[in-house]
């Protein structure tokens, strides 16, 4: 009698620790199962639209300026993830850039646009009339881009190549920025009248006799420096645009 009592009581403990096990195994499952902090992976997308301001000639692929805007944002926000796209070439005039805009099929999820195109319908002697004819155009191109949100876009005004070496060896130099003068106000105000961004730097460009260090090496576009100051003037505007 007493073997038999030893033995029920044995297996009372061995069910009573199996039971204790399987609660600890379903304890244990619940918790491994439960939610964790993730870091966002949400992409933060740039789309800069220009010329040879925007592809920056004669700089380092990190010097110019939409590069310079992307590293900038990332060290003023949490966003982690960055992705830029610049449709720009040298020498590119406002119809040479709507038709490369229109060859991309752009997607129209940017969080971001800049604008920055005109110097060569100057430089190119185009009737100004074209300019305001198809400025207009690309303005709606970028808000589109944009997923129709004017608010996403800025406008940069267009540099005063008159203030480089290269512009200084031009007898009518001083005709060049009357110039520049009437494409920066013709886009001003057109971004005035539709609640557009429109950041100044032209004045920046037009230090470029006195502080050489503005100019690139090939005394006509401006510096990694003089894009930084670019910067100084669109990151709190662009800030505004992505937070």
């Amino acid at each position: 009698m007493k073997n038999i009592t030893t033995v029920l009581i044995s297996l009372v403990l061995i069910l009573f620790s199996c039971e204790k096990n399987d609660d600890y195994e379903y304890s244990f499952n619940i918790s491994d199962e439960n939610p964790i902090d993730e870091i966002s992976d949400s992409i933060v997308s740039i789309l800069s639209l220009g010329d040879s301001y925007t592809i920056g000639q004669s700089v380092c692929d990190t010097c110019k300026f939409p590069e310079q805007l992307k590293d900038s944002l990332m060290n003023s926000t949490d966003f982690e993830n960055f992705d830029l796209k610049v449709i720009a070439q040298t020498g590119w005039t406002t119809t040479n850039l709507i038709n490369a805009i229109n060859n991309e099929n752009l997607e129209s999820d940017y969080d971001l646009v800049t604008l920055l195109i005109g110097v060569n319908n100057q430089y190119q002697n185009k009737e100004f009339s074209l300019y305001e004819s198809e400025f207009p155009q690309l303005v709606q191109m970028a808000i589109n881009a944009v997923n129709g949100n004017k608010d996403k876009l800025i406008v940069v005004s267009i540099p005063d190549y008159a203030y480089t070496p290269f512009g200084q060896q031009n007898s009518s130099f001083e005709t060049i920025s009357t110039e520049i003068d009437q494409y920066n106000t013709y886009a001003e105000d057109y971004c005035a009248a539709l609640d557009i961004t429109y950041v100044y730097i032209t004045d920046i460009t037009r230090l470029g006799i006195e502080q050489p260090e503005l100019v690139a090496s090939d005394g006509l576009h401006p510096s990694e420096l003089a894009y930084s100051k670019f910067v100084q003037r669109i990151l709190p505007r662009a800030l505004e645009k992505i937070e």
